[in-house]
């Protein structure tokens, strides 16, 4: 079927207009009209080749919320007029370690993204700036009617990214809980990390963002130019959820972890960040990462907003101002997710 999309038609160019071609709806398929599509910057990074080569045309978006319009015969989890939101990836291997572990984030043989990759039959995956999506019912999730579309679609990707390493690492009552930036990601590392119950630090270097840290639940905000308050921080927290996209260098931060303290980087800098071995030494500290989630844990993320009333802050926007947005989450001024009209397609 014909789709209308916007599309990045080589690295480096704008955005435009681009009519792509979607399978017909199969027996395992549902057919998703998306309703909103959210901006991640990985759509800036993969479409401007930051993360090398890429697949062009592109239609970036894996940030996807939309209704349910058709399934196919076998289908069963959806039916006709049900909220549905696709993430990161379409589609993995079903059959190794990890997806039988239900982390097909991490399939060894390799995730089939939402864009810049490739189904199995050697077809490229499109994204979310599009009017429709047909994808396999079991890589889809059941979005709460209590959640409005538009501040669900960013939990696809900005949600479940902070969410799974809160979970992993025990956030919750006693637990002190830094988040590193208040971005995309940050804001609502932020808003889960005081839902489950921790003792939540806000670490920015922008002061401006203070009162908003706490209007979004953090306890503490600790402005990392200040370098007072961060000696006078260190081994304060237990666990550090990085989403910082600039390479820095680790060790001030990592200073501010207790024993056996944990930072998770899920920020994704171009270039290497920089640490000692004795600052992972000297209180037995550890760094770790964590990609996405997979499709059982985005499910009880979705559920557990639907459940809180948690979405993402958002501003929404008509396709045709996609470029400037774009602009301006390079320049970091979004507060906190632009999320993409797809009625104005």
């Amino acid at each position: 079927m014909e789709v209308k999309a916007y599309a990045a038609l080589a690295a480096g160019e704008r955005l435009i207009p681009h009519d792509i071609t979607r399978r017909e709806v199969g027996p395992g398929d549902i057919l998703i009209e998306i309703r909103f599509a959210g901006i991640c910057h990985s759509d800036i990074h993969q479409a401007r080749e930051e993360w090398g080569g890429a697949l062009f045309p592109m239609v970036p978006g894996h940030e996807i919320a939309g209704v349910v319009t058709e399934v196919g015969s076998d289908v069963t989890r959806f039916a006709v007029g049900d909220h549905a939101g696709v993430g990161c990836f379409v589609d993995s291997c079903g059959e190794c370690v990890n997806c039988r572990r239900d982390l097909e984030n991490y399939c060894i043989v390799g995730a089939n993204w939402t864009y810049n990759s490739r189904y199995k039959d050697g077809s490229p995956t499109f994204g979310g700036y599009s009017t429709h999506l047909v994808v396999k019912a079991d890589y889809a999730l059941q979005i709460p009617r209590s959640l409005p579309l538009d501040i669900a679609a960013p939990l696809l990707c900005a949600g479940i990214t902070p969410y799974s390493p809160l979970r992993t690492w025990g956030a919750g009552p006693g637990v002190r809980v830094g988040i590193m930036g208040l971005g995309g990601l940050g804001h609502m590392g932020v808003k889960f990390a005081h839902a489950l119950g921790a003792d939540v630090t806000l670490i920015t270097h922008s002061p401006s963002k203070a009162d908003d840290a706490v209007r979004l639940g953090a306890h503490h905000v600790l402005v990392s130019s200040d370098e007072t308050a961060m000696k006078q921080a260190a081994g304060s927290l237990d666990l550090i959820v990085n989403t910082v996209s600039a390479p820095i260098a680790l060790g001030r931060y990592l200073e501010l972890l207790g024993t056996d303290g944990t930072m998770c980087v899920v920020g994704l800098p171009e270039l290497p960040l920089s640490i000692t071995a004795f600052e992972l030494t000297a209180q037995r500290r550890r760094v770790a990462g964590s990609n996405i989630g997979g499709l059982r844990e985005t499910q009880e993320m979705l559920d557990f907003c639907g459940e809180r009333g948690i979405g993402s802050d958002i501003e929404v926007i008509d396709i045709a101002d996609v470029n400037a947005a774009w602009d301006r989450v390079v320049a970091s001024d979004v507060r906190y997710r632009f999320v993409i009209d797809n009625a104005t397609l």
